[in-house]
């Protein structure tokens, strides 16, 4: 009997003492999964011109969780700071600008802040990217744009017009580098959809699903997805490849990825009507071109060039049917060379809404113009003008007559 109560008592302490051993392992892994930090996984790893990526994973339950994506391919941002002091009125003249911003970036937070989202899209192109970040609570996970080099200059009116920047000023904290990347964001992506996402719910045990949908015309190469709750506590960076091939290229300073066919018969059909009224088109590629998504600085650039080849072409045959006055042209491409200085500068420190204010009323007054001209009492006073076409028109066809027979 006695040694029954001894096996029993000592039964009783090891079951004891190895309940205990596994509360200790329990809280030892608990310990180093906190530790580790968020579980996250996607559910392909390889795009062909974009496409949806779902995002599955498990955080610590009770906790928001952020996903940021971020493109390795960078592109330029920029922003002009002119907007008066609160306190003391003066404009500061700041011209800010970086190379490393990411051509794709998106912040997705949870769906109970959908509100947030579209309280900034109501607001029109006054919302703000810092406050959806505070209101959304993401101001701890917002980080990897923060991380990017950011130039700043003093600048002026004066030294636009010369072709500088202004004076570089020293490096900014990181405090104020973190908030002048949420100012080049908005400059560079503009709208509310495209930075932020709330599609990702989460579940009461910690799990959660996320969706991104990345369209076509991003860029190509590795994309980089990185789960949050704050700073500290973090999932393993995952990536994705996206791939693009012909007709689609990459534009490298437009950090944008186009069909090539499109622009091709757009510029062709944009450049005869140009030619015809003795332009190069540009003056209607432009608009059309910012219309569908391009930076108006890299537009504005790209069509400089490209205008040459037809400008080249009618320089040739409207020489040859002798419509060329050279003195006036001569005169009036001075002018145009110092204005080529002159617009490329004031084009990088103005924004997308200014360019296309500007652009847009230079197009109305020139359409209000032509239109008076075909009026009948602008004929009726200019009936020497109407002579003069005539005489035009008549050389015109005479040339082409004697192409004809040379050519027989």
């Amino acid at each position: 009997m006695k040694n029954f109560w001894k096996l029993a008592i000592i039964l009783m302490f090891t079951i004891a003492f190895s309940t205990n051993i596994d509360a200790e392992q329990q809280s030892v892994t608990s310990a180093e999964t906190q530790k580790e930090g968020i579980v996250l996984q996607v559910d392909k790893k390889e795009l062909s011109g974009g496409g949806k990526i779902t995002i599955t994973g498990k955080a610590p339950q009770g906790k928001d969780v952020y996903i940021e994506i971020w493109s390795e391919k960078n592109v330029r941002a920029a922003r002009l700071d002119a907007d008066p002091d609160p306190k003391t009125g003066k404009r500061p003249y700041i011209f800010y600008m970086t190379d490393e911003i990411p051509a794709f970036y998106t912040l997705i937070v949870p769906e109970k802040y959908k509100d947030v989202l579209d309280q900034a899209k109501k607001e029109g192109g006054k919302w703000s990217v810092s406050k959806v970040i505070k209101d959304a609570g993401a101001d701890t996970v917002y980080g990897e744009p923060a991380k990017r080099k950011i130039d700043r200059y003093q600048t002026t009116l004066w030294a636009s017009v010369i072709g500088s920047r202004g004076t570089l000023l020293p490096p900014m904290d990181e405090k104020d580098n973190k908030r002048r990347s949420m100012q080049l964001l908005k400059a560079k992506f503009r709208s509310v959809e495209t930075i932020f996402s709330s599609k990702l719910k989460i579940a009461q045990d910690g799990t959660f699903t996320a969706e991104l949908d990345l369209p076509s015309n991003t860029a190509p190469g590795k994309y980089f997805i990185l789960a949050k709750v704050d700073k500290e506590l973090k999932s393993s960076l995952v990536t994705v490849e996206n791939k693009v091939t012909l007709p689609n290229v990459y534009l490298s300073n437009a950090g944008r990825t186009v069909n090539l066919f499109g622009p091709f018969f757009l510029a062709l059909v944009v450049t005869t009507f140009g030619v015809l009224m003795g332009a190069g088109g540009g003056f209607i590629l432009n608009p059309i071109l910012v219309l569908l998504g391009l930076p108006h600085t890299v537009v504005a650039g790209t069509v400089m060039p490209t205008v040459l080849f037809s400008q080249a072409s009618g320089v040739y045959n409207y020489s040859k049917i002798k419509f060329i006055n050279w003195k006036l042209g001569i005169t009036l491409g001075l002018a145009m060379i110092l204005g080529a200085f002159i617009g490329p500068k004031l084009t990088e420190l103005i924004t997308l809404a200014q360019f296309k204010f500007i652009f847009g009323w230079i197009l109305i007054i020139l359409a209000a113009l032509m239109f008076w001209q075909t009026t009948p009492g602008y004929l009726e006073k200019h009936k020497k003008e109407q002579a003069i076409l005539k005489e035009f028109k008549k050389r015109a066809e005479e040339a082409a007559k004697k192409k004809a027979e040379g050519g027989k």
